[in-house]
């Protein structure tokens, strides 16, 4: 906040982008920080925390906004730098009464929506959101893989088959589940369809191990798949792969797709498989258009 307000102090109005540029050049910040997105993917960090500070500084009455995305340092907030302070904070603004009451604070009286402001914390409203509902979605994942472990190996067939057709693979449940566990040739677990149509297919293997997939299992299912005349196939295990079997490339025009574990849970959540919405929350911003003609 503080060398917001100090390159603000030359009571010019600024923009986002000129804020942001001055604040990375400040922090020494490095390609891969500015690069950093929110959890979500959405937004950058530094421009969500230029975003949040200005929002904080505003409310205190430090800065003013004449439009969309452009400040200029106040009255007051001039007064506050001609005090010299070493640091400006969240505490620091609640001797503001309009800070006060934007943070839920009122005679004395501290509101619902001022828990989150006396943590100790540097992350912005929209980094605590993601990063809460990050940490639930990761354990929800191992909630999933532990009971898909857990199955019997035809259930966890199904399971495959049902989630390469959410997918998008595989036509139907029913064509889907003819193919699967039907095989049973020189390594194949199964055949789906790619497409709605079949004018292609892709090959599958589902193991549901404990330990590591190894180099020399990958290497078996090319060949498997070079004996049936087949490019394409998709590995699926409930563990995970090791360095080798990752950097596995086949020589031929084989392309192959693992799925360790953690992927196979990332994406039962992301396709709703054995999965139920228990809240959902909207998150909402102003509709600038509607206010264009103000």
């Amino acid at each position: 906040m503080l060398p917001f307000m100090q390159f603000s102090s030359d009571r010019k109005e600024h923009s986002f982008r000129e804020v942001t540029d001055y604040l990375i050049d400040e922090f020494k910040l490095s390609d891969e920080e500015k690069r950093e997105l929110l959890p979500s993917g959405k937004q950058r960090i530094i421009n969500n925390r230029v975003g949040w500070t200005s929002t904080h500084l505003k409310k205190a009455g430090l800065l003013e906004s004449s439009k969309r995305s452009i400040i200029k340092i106040t009255a007051r907030g001039l007064e506050v730098l001609k005090s010299s302070p070493t640091r400006i904070d969240q505490k620091f603004l609640r001797q503001f009464k309009e800070y006060l009451e934007f943070v839920g604070v009122s005679n004395g009286t501290e509101k619902v929506v001022d828990v989150v402001e006396e943590q100790v914390t540097q992350d912005t409203p929209d980094e605590m959101l993601d990063f809460a509902y990050q940490k639930i979605r990761q354990a929800l994942a191992q909630e999933l893989l532990d009971k898909v472990k857990s199955c019997t190996p035809s259930f966890f067939e199904i399971l495959v088959v049902e989630l390469l057709v959410k997918m998008g693979y595989g036509g139907s449940i029913q064509d889907a589940g003819k193919a699967i566990g039907k095989s049973g040739d020189e390594g194949i677990d199964g055949i789906i369809k790619e497409d709605k149509l079949g004018l292609d297919v892709i090959y599958i293997q589902a193991k549901r191990w404990g330990g590591s997939v190894g180099r020399p299992e990958i290497q078996k299912f090319v060949g498997a798949l070079a004996g049936q005349g087949a490019n394409k196939g998709i590995f699926i295990t409930t563990s995970t792969f090791t360095k080798d079997a990752k950097e596995y490339a086949p020589k031929n025009a084989a392309k192959i797709v693992l799925i360790d574990g953690e992927q196979l849970a990332q994406y039962m959540i992301d396709y709703n498989l054995a999965v139920s919405t228990v809240s959902t929350y909207e998150i909402k911003k102003i509709d600038s258009d509607y206010f264009a003609d103000e």
